[in-house]
C-alpha cells in the first residue's frame, strides 16, 4: 500500500522513515519513489516482488520483508554518499543471483536459502547474518565482514574471501575448494572437516589454528604462518608451502607427498610418521624437528638444515641430502644406504647402527 500525503504537508526525513513499516508496496511503486529521490524504505513489505536488474544504489531496506523477492542482477551497491542498508532484512529464499551489493550493510539479515550465485558482496558487512542453506557459489566476498557467521556445511567452492574477516565463523564441513583466502582473518573460526583443496592461501595467518585432518591438498600456502598449527593427519599432498613458517607445528602422520616446501621453516615441528615422499625441501630449516618414522623416499633435502633433528627409523631411501646439515641429528635405525649424501654435514650425528659420526 502506497501512502499519499497532501502536497502542502512537509515531513522531515526522520518522520518519513517509519511510514513504510508493515505497509505493502509493489516493485513499480518502490522504483517510482526511488526515482523521485526517496531512499528510506525501512520495514517495507516487498515479499515476492520482481526487482530484477533494478538500480537501487544507496537504498535503505533495513527490516524490510523481501521473502522470495527477485533482486537478480540488481544494483544495490554503495552510493557516493551513503551505503545501501539491508540490516535485519528478511530475504528468505530471495533470488540475489549476480546482485551488486558492494559496501552494503547486511548485518543480522536473514538470507536463509537465498540464491547468491555470482553476487558481488565485496566489503559487505554480514556479521550476525543467517546464511543457512544459501547458495554462495562464485560469490565475491573480498574484504567482507563475516564475523561469527554460521556457514557450516556450505558449498563455497571457488569463492573469493581474500582479506575477509572470518573470526569466530563456523566453517566446519564447509567446501572451500579453490577458494581465495589470502589475507583472510580466521582467528577463532571453527574448521572441523573443512575442505581446502586447491585453495589460494598464500601469506595467510593460521598461527595456532586447529586443522586436524583437514584436506589442504594442492593448496597454495607459500609464505603462510603455520606456527603451532595442528595439522595432525592433514592432507597436504602437492601443496605449495615455500617459505612457510611451520615452527612447532604438529604435522604428525600428515600426507605431504610431492609437496613444495623449499626454504620453509619446521624448527622443532612434529613431523613423526609424516609422508614426505618426493617432497621438495630444498633449503628448508628442520632444526630440532621430530621426523621419527617419517617417509622421505626420494625427497630433495639439498642444503636443508636437520641439525639436532630426530630421524629414528625414518626411510631415506633415494633421498637427496647433498649439502644438508645433519650435525648432531639422530639417525638410529634409519634407512640411509641409498641416500645421496654428497657434502652432507654429519658431525656428531648418531648413525643408523648407533655409532657417532666424527
Amino acid at each position: 500500500m502506497r501512502i499519499s500525503l497532501p502536497p502542502w504537508v512537509y515531513l522531515p526525513y526522520e518522520a518519513i522513515v517509519p511510514l513504510w513499516e508493515g505497509n505493502e508496496m509493489n516493485a513499480d511503486e518502490l522504483i517510482d519513489l526511488y526515482t523521485d529521490g526517496q531512499r528510506s524504505f525501512v520495514g517495507a513489505e516487498l515479499a515476492g516482488e520482481n526487482l530484477i536488474g533494478a538500480n537501487l544504489k544507496g537504498i535503505n531496506l533495513s527490516g524490510a520483508n523481501l521473502t522470495g523477492a527477485s533482486l537478480a542482477r540488481a544494483d544495490l551497491s554503495r552510493a557516493m554518499l551513503e551505503g545501501t542498508k539491508l540490516t535485519g532484512a528478511f530475504l528468505y529464499a530471495a533470488n540475489l543471483n549476480y546482485v551488486k551489493l558492494k559496501g552494503a550493510n547486511i548485518q543480522k539479515a536473514d538470507l536463509t536459502k537465498a540464491k547468491l550465485k555470482g553476487a558481488n558482496l565485496a566489503r559487505v558487512d554480514l556479521s550476525g547474518a543467517k546464511l543457512t542453506g544459501a547458495i554462495l557459489t562464485w560469490v565475491n566476498l573480498y574484504g567482507a565482514c563475516l564475523q561469527a557467521v554460521n556457514l557450516c556445511g556450505a558449498n563455497l567452492s571457488g569463492i573469493n574471501l581474500r582479506a575477509a574477516d572470518l573470526r569466530g565463523a563456523n566453517l566446519s564441513w564447509t567446501n572451500l575448494s579453490g577458494a581465495r583466502l589470502s589475507g583472510a582473518l580466521l582467528r577463532g573460526a571453527q574448521l572441523n572437516g573443512v575442505k581446502l583443496s586447491e585453495a589460494y592461501m598464500n601469506g595467510i595467518d593460521l598461527n595456532g589454528i586447529d586443522l586436524d585432518g583437514v584436506d589442504l591438498s594442492e593448496a597454495k600456502l607459500s609464505g603462510a604462518n603455520l606456527m603451532g598449527t595442528n595439522l595432525t593427519a592433514a592432507s597436504l599432498s602437492g601443496t605449495q608451502m615455500r617459505l612457510a613458517i611451520c615452527d612447532r607445528a604438529n604435522l604428525r602422520a600428515a600426507n605431504m607427498m610431492g609437496a613444495s616446501l623449499g626454504r620453509a621453516s619446521f624448527c622443532q615441528a612434529d613431523l613423526s610418521k609424516v609422508d614426505l615422499t618426493e617432497a621438495d625441501l630444498t633449503g628448508a630449516d628442520l632444526t630440532g624437528a621430530n621426523l621419527n618414522l617419517a617417509k622421505l623416499c626420494e625427497a630433495n633435502l639439498s642444503g636443508a638444515s636437520l641439525r639436532e633433528a630426530y630421524l629414528w627409523g625414518s626411510d631415506l631411501q633415494g633421498t637427496i641430502l647433498t649439502g644438508a646439515n645433519l650435525s648432531y641429528a639422530s639417525l638410529r635405525n634409519a634407512a640411509l644406504s641409498s641416500a645421496a649424501r654428497g657434502q652432507a654435514i654429519l658431525t656428531g650425528a648418531t648413525m643408523p647402527d648407533g655409532t657417532i659420526h666424527n
